[in-house]
């Protein structure tokens, strides 16, 4: 087995005992993203579509640093806050994602980090 842990400053440092991504051979395990800005380490806005829309800068930036992009996913899950915000998400994604789609599960939850509406985690398979 050939791990490398993944990191880089143009998405938020871990909040806690983890890490922003681990590639295991050609799989890369993104952790979840929530919608801190890299630079200021917040929230960037109340709004939902603002904070999904970071959130998908964050995946990207953590895609890139494996050597891959969101191109290359294979599963997203989706946490949110609101699940009548999920019209609105997808409508996000499909800025960030084309056909074939990954796999997702989206799920409603109490509640995340820092007050976020959102996080996504997603998987990777780089060829």
């Amino acid at each position: 087995m050939n791990k490398k842990i993944i990191s880089t400053d143009k998405a938020p440092a871990a909040i806690g005992p983890y890490s922003q991504a681990v590639m295991v051979d050609n799989v890369v395990y993104i952790s979840g993203q929530i919608p801190l800005d890299p630079n200021t380490k917040a929230i960037i806005s109340d709004d939902f579509v603002e904070q999904a829309h970071q959130v998908f800068s964050n995946l990207i930036a953590v895609a890139e640093a494996s050597g891959g992009s969101l191109s290359d996913a294979v599963k997203l899950t989706v946490y949110v806050s609101d699940i009548t915000d999920f019209p609105q998400l997808n409508e996000v994604m499909m800025k960030y994602l084309s056909e074939p789609y990954p796999a997702r599960a989206t799920v409603q939850v109490a509640a995340l980090p820092l007050g976020a509406k959102v996080e996504i985690d997603a998987v990777l398979y780089l060829a």
